[in-house]
């Protein structure tokens, strides 16, 4: 039987209302028999999510602070749960032995999991399918990486094809037997982890959005929804801000190459975004790109020295400063006698003089500055590669956008161009490049 594993978003379980459409799309359809669930996101916009709540809980509970009413939130949102649809499962009994586990002390990722686990408790009961627990099956890796040997014992978990399976996202366990989370957002990787299990047709990621739209539609008024995306391009736009689907997720299905379709739970009919490993050629005659995204918040490193280019090993030390210093390089686009070094601005905090040092002491460069306040910007396609005057296009616009440029990197597939300007000037810089691709 062709599977097909669904996994529901924070929004998409928030409630009751929310559980009964989850029901009606599982059973619209007998191939989708794996749930995946994330804990009870916001009903209305001033709500905090469960997963923000238990937070707090726990950080009170490790300064002997008193966390009554908000963990009194917390079990209101679930019991209400329960009690509005009928569910028989004792989730009060579950609550009342979380709240002596706070107070006994345990880590910041056991209680952060229990938002997904409970609501995994109820929907499995609601949908009268079997509760599978990932911190049985699911090993993360001290780098936060899917463990190699948790597909195979997942799917032999997953193997009765005749089964419906409810699994809470987000969570799993270390090699020291520990409960261990995911990022944020991290629910999409299970799904994405129990699809490549089960070995799914289809991983269908339900929201609160029909699909992925080609630019940030805070800043692009009323941007085009993509029909058909591929791997490497939601993984660039993902990386450069896209919120939609957690970039990460894409990883373990990619070698699968199980195709993933982004739907909303609010309007089931519509058919979403399909995630594939290679588009349809008819998709190049909409318009040569997948979308636009970018984010503020980054610092360059930018180092200068006469005759760089002749010292051999330059880049490569000073790269070594920066993993000494525990720093990821976001890029790092370079000259003859120049070479810059793109980081997150919040990582580098107040390390900068320290790493400032590090590089004048190791490399002795003629001169080392930091810009502080950068925004990239990706335009992202698989069709660029197959157009003439992309970057013509992409500088023209800017230039009449009146956009100052100050960095420019292009992959060597020639799957995005990353332009990096001033903050104040992003907004204006992402409208202009989605007016001089995208038709109106």
């Amino acid at each position: 039987m062709t599977r097909i594993v669904c996994k529901f978003g924070g929004s998409s379980v928030a409630d009751a209302h929310q559980f009964r459409k989850v029901r009606g799309i599982i059973e619209q359809n007998s191939q989708r028999s794996i749930v995946v669930v994330s804990a009870p996101g916001k009903r209305v916009k001033t709500e905090a999510k469960i997963t923000d709540l238990l937070y707090l809980c726990h950080d009170a509970a490790q300064v002997g602070a008193n966390f009554d009413a908000t963990f009194a939130r917390i079990r209101e949102r679930f019991v209400e749960i329960a009690q509005e649809l009928a569910v028989t499962t004792s989730i009060g009994t579950e609550l009342d032995r979380f709240y002596q586990e706070l107070k006994a002390g345990v880590t910041r990722d056991f209680v952060a999991s229990r938002g997904e686990y409970f609501n995994g408790i109820l929907m499995a009961e609601y949908l009268a399918a079997e509760f599978v627990d990932p911190a049985d099956f699911v090993g993360i890796t001290s780098a936060g990486l899917v463990a190699s040997e948790t597909y195979d014992r997942l799917g032999k978990r997953l193997a009765d094809v005749s089964k419906r399976y409810v699994m809470p996202g987000f969570y799993g366990r270390d090699q020291k037997g520990n409960i261990k989370t995911f990022s944020r957002g991290g629910s999409d990787i299970s799904g994405a982890i129990a699809a490549r299990a089960a070995s799914a047709a289809l991983y269908e990621n339900w929201t609160d959005v029909s699909g992925l739209l080609m630019a940030d539609p805070a800043i692009v008024e009323n941007p085009r929804p993509m029909a058909e995306v591929t791997y490497r391009e939601i993984r660039e736009l993902s990386y450069m801000g896209a919120s939609v689907f957690h970039d990460e997720a894409i990883l373990p299905v990619r070698e699968a190459k199980i195709p993933i379709c982004i739907k909303n739970t609010n309007d089931p009919k519509h058919p979403g975004t399909r995630i594939v490993p290679e588009l349809d050629p008819t998709e190049f005659k909409m318009t040569e790109i997948a979308g636009i995204a970018g984010k503020k918040g980054f610092s360059m490193i930018c180092v200068e020295k006469s005759l760089m280019n002749k010292e051999v090993g330059f880049a490569y030390r000073l790269l070594g400063i920066m993993q000494a210093a525990k720093m990821n390089v976001e890029h790092c686009p370079s000259s003859i006698d120049g070479i810059n070094v793109i980081v997150d601005g919040k990582s580098l905090g107040d390390r900068a003089n320290e790493i400032v040092e590090e590089i004048r002491r190791v490399l002795q460069p003629d001169s080392v500055t930091i810009e502080d306040e950068l925004a990239l910007i990706a335009v992202v396609g698989e069709g660029m590669a197959h157009s003439v005057g992309i970057a013509a296009r992409v500088f023209t616009s800017l230039r009449d956008a009146n956009v100052n440029v100050g960095v420019i990197n292009q992959g060597a597939s020639e799957l995005n161009i990353i332009i990096g300007v001033a903050p104040a000037d992003f907004e204006r810089a992402v409208r202009a490049l989605y007016d001089a691709f995208v038709p109106r």
